[in-house]
C-alpha cells in the first residue's frame, strides 16, 4: 500500500475551499493551483498515491479562480450602478 502524498491532500482542500469562500477564494484558488502543481513533480518522481486528488485539486482551483473573478466584478458592476443612478 502506498502512502497518498500530503500536497495533493491541500491542493484539494485549497480548491475546494477557493469555491466556497467569497473573495479569499481567489487566493485560496491560487495556492491550490501551486500545491497541485508541485505534487504532480512529486508523484511523478516518488510513485507515491494522490495523482487523482493533485488533479481534482487543480481543477477545484481553477473553477474556483474563475467564479471569484466573476463575483468581483458583478459586485463593482452593481456598486457602479448603484453610485451612478442615484
Amino acid at each position: 500500500m502506498t502512502q497518498t502524498n500530503t500536497q495533493s491532500i491541500v491542493s484539494l482542500t485549497l480548491g475546494i475551499l477557493s469555491l466556497m469562500v467569497p473573495f479569499l477564494g481567489f487566493f485560496l484558488g491560487i495556492g491550490g493551483i501551486i500545491t497541485a502543481n508541485i505534487s504532480m513533480k512529486q508523484i511523478a518522481m516518488s510513485e507515491e498515491a494522490g495523482k487523482g486528488l493533485a488533479i481534482s485539486g487543480l481543477i477545484c482551483s481553477i473553477v474556483g479562480i474563475i467564479i471569484q473573478l466573476f463575483t468581483v466584478l458583478a459586485w463593482i458592476l452593481f456598486v457602479g450602478v448603484a453610485i451612478f443612478s442615484g
